[in-house]
């Protein structure tokens, strides 16, 4: 009898797939680790608020003349006259952190990008955070009798979206046109100038806020001004006296020209030194 050979085959279960690699995240830019997330931020905003509200309240009960905003033809403050009192805001970094767009900024190894700004303008609604201290501020200036405005340069066509941000935020209501005030309201652009004096001429401002110079006064933000220079000219007289008296500026160490600025422009000569080998 032949014998026929057995052949058994040996089927190798398939190699499971190669996990994939984990994804590189990019460590977060110092500035906003330092605003968004420390207590040293965090203390820094809330001291601010805290200056503000108390100046606020106190003006509130002895009228000042007149408003803290200077009217740029004349180079002297709007007078009060009989307006109802107001404290005027700056939006983003001001009221509110914008901490979405710029971890997806900081995620995407980007500074900026305008169309991704307009879209959260649209539709970031519920995520921007009120920023410490602004809800104690804003509520003890309404119960005063203070009316908050918020100056911005979001863009008007997005207006409804800012509105409800800001209310979504717990800030309050802002209205566009009558105590929201937004780029695109006048043919000035970005300068706030023109948008502070239509609301000067309605209201007696006792206080501002910003995170910018140009929060303040739009010849701040020249930029021809190198950075040494734009703050000589910002803290020379006659604005010297208004910084923690009537303005008040929050840090911002994450956007804007206040970061701006080369190696010589920051270390100017006369500071240079290095250490003895």
């Amino acid at each position: 009898m032949a014998l026929t050979a057995c052949t058994t085959t040996i089927i190798e279960a398939p190699a499971a797939p190669a996990a994939p690699a984990a994804a590189t995240v990019p460590a977060v830019p110092m500035g906003q680790q330092w605003l968004y997330g420390s207590a040293e931020g965090a203390i820094s905003v809330r001291q601010t608020y805290g200056a503000l509200t108390a100046y606020a309240l106190a003006k509130a009960k002895a009228r000042p003349a007149d408003s803290v905003i200077i009217d740029e033809t004349t180079g002297k403050p709007f007078a009060c006259g009989n307006k109802p009192l107001a404290a005027v805001f700056d939006a983003d970094e001001t009221l509110i952190w914008n901490i979405g767009p710029m971890r997806w900024f900081a995620l995407t190894g980007k500074e900026f990008d305008a169309k991704t700004w307009e879209q959260w303008e649209r539709t970031g609604i519920g995520k921007a955070v009120a920023m410490p201290g602004a809800l104690d501020a804003m509520q003890a200036l309404r119960a005063a009798g203070i009316t908050p405005i918020a100056n911005t340069n979001r863009s008007s066509a997005n207006a409804k979206g800012s509105e409800q941000t800001l209310a979504a935020a717990g800030l309050g209501d802002f209205r566009h046109g009558e105590t929201l005030f937004l780029m695109g309201d006048d043919a000035t652009g970005s300068s706030k100038d023109q948008r502070r004096a239509t609301i000067a001429a309605r209201w007696c401002v006792i206080a501002m806020a910003g995170d910018q110079l140009g929060d303040f006064r739009n010849g701040f933000n020249k930029p021809e001004l190198p950075p040494l220079q734009r703050r000589a000219l910002a803290t020379a007289a006659p604005y010297d006296r208004l910084w923690g008296n009537g303005w008040f500026l929050f840090a911002n160490p994450v956007y804007g020209p206040s970061i701006r600025g080369g190696f010589d422009d920051i270390f100017p000569p006369e500071t240079h030194w290095q250490p003895q080998p």
